[in-house]
């Protein structure tokens, strides 16, 4: 499974690095190739200072080796040996009308001292954190998630935009990150669902990234925008880069696996705002937005 997965995550690597190049159409994608030195490494992509997308990276990475500490007591387990490979994605684009993007499809494996597997899964999903809502992309990020979902079960996409609303809660700031999509953890084999099935569900959602996203970015890239806009744009990253140094487990695994700490941190947008006690206008489009945020929405 872990080959088949590791290749598969390659080859999405790439068909979405070529989507979204065609869609940028300035800038292109930076290569860099690394080593961990406990076991593994990865292919980071990172785009910069285009006339779409100031700021994204699309990364893989394959790491193995002997469990941290911090992370067996995490999984409440002694000494083992692990591998982990995932892509993971951000892109932050120029005009606040464009909403930033996130998604990570990953594969975890554990193993006894004669290296047979003891635990497995999979885990990832796709959200959206727009600077302003458009209430047509939301419901279009949201049916393609659905789409992609109701493949392999009706239950996973409310169960999974649930899990999503719950994990993207900000909650030093008591409001959601964004207006959500899909989260999923620790899809284990059950009587229902083999590895196999959990496989091809997870590469139903990777393969759906492109026709969720693009099409919101093809339509609100060229809109006109403001000066003001753009600060509240700046604003709202701050609370994102809040949430991924505060509450993200992808950056905490990262940093406590000794990963690659540009790669973990390309999240980070490039152009930040922290505005002292700084509150919407009262009737504006931002409080619209600030207000889906505090009550997330069942959008479909």
């Amino acid at each position: 499974m872990k080959e088949q997965f590791y290749q598969y995550i390659q080859n999405l690597q790439d068909q979405i690095c070529k989507g979204l190049e065609a869609v940028e159409g300035q800038a292109k994608f930076r290569e860099d190739l690394w080593e961990r030195p406990e076991g593994g490494g990865g292919r980071t992509r990172v785009i910069e200072k285009g006339s779409v997308f100031e700021k994204g990276g699309v990364n893989i990475s394959a790491v193995h080796g002997k469990l941290p500490e911090a992370m067996q007591k995490m999984f409440n387990v002694g000494e083992a040996d692990f591998f982990a490979c995932g892509l993971s994605l951000v892109l932050h684009p120029k005009n606040p009308m464009v909403p930033t993007v996130h998604a990570n499809w990953r594969y975890f494996e554990m193993y006894d001292d004669n290296g047979n597997v003891i635990q497995q899964w999979f885990g990832g999903g796709q959200d959206l954190t727009p600077y302003y809502l458009f209430e047509e992309d939301a419901i279009h990020f949201h049916q393609t998630c659905k789409a992609a979902c109701d493949k392999h079960n009706p239950e996973f996409y409310p169960k999974y935009k649930k899990q999503c609303d719950a994990y993207f809660w900000n909650a030093h700031r008591y409001e959601a990150r964004g207006i959500g999509g899909l989260f999923f953890d620790y899809c284990k084999a059950t009587e229902i669902m083999s590895m196999d099935n959990w496989f091809n569900f997870v590469s139903e959602v990777g393969n759906s990234f492109l026709e969720a996203y693009v099409p919101i970015v093809e339509k609100r890239k060229n809109l006109p925008y403001t000066p003001e806009q753009r600060t509240w744009q700046e604003i709202r990253r701050g609370r994102y880069v809040e949430f991924n140094l505060v509450h993200d487990k992808g950056t905490l695994f990262g940093l406590k696996t000794n990963g690659r700490i540009e790669s973990i941190l390309m999240s980070l947008p490039p152009h930040v705002q922290w505005v002292y006690d700084h509150h919407a206008e009262a009737g504006s489009e931002e409080e619209k937005l600030v207000q889906v945020l505090e009550n997330p929405r069942d959008w479909l």
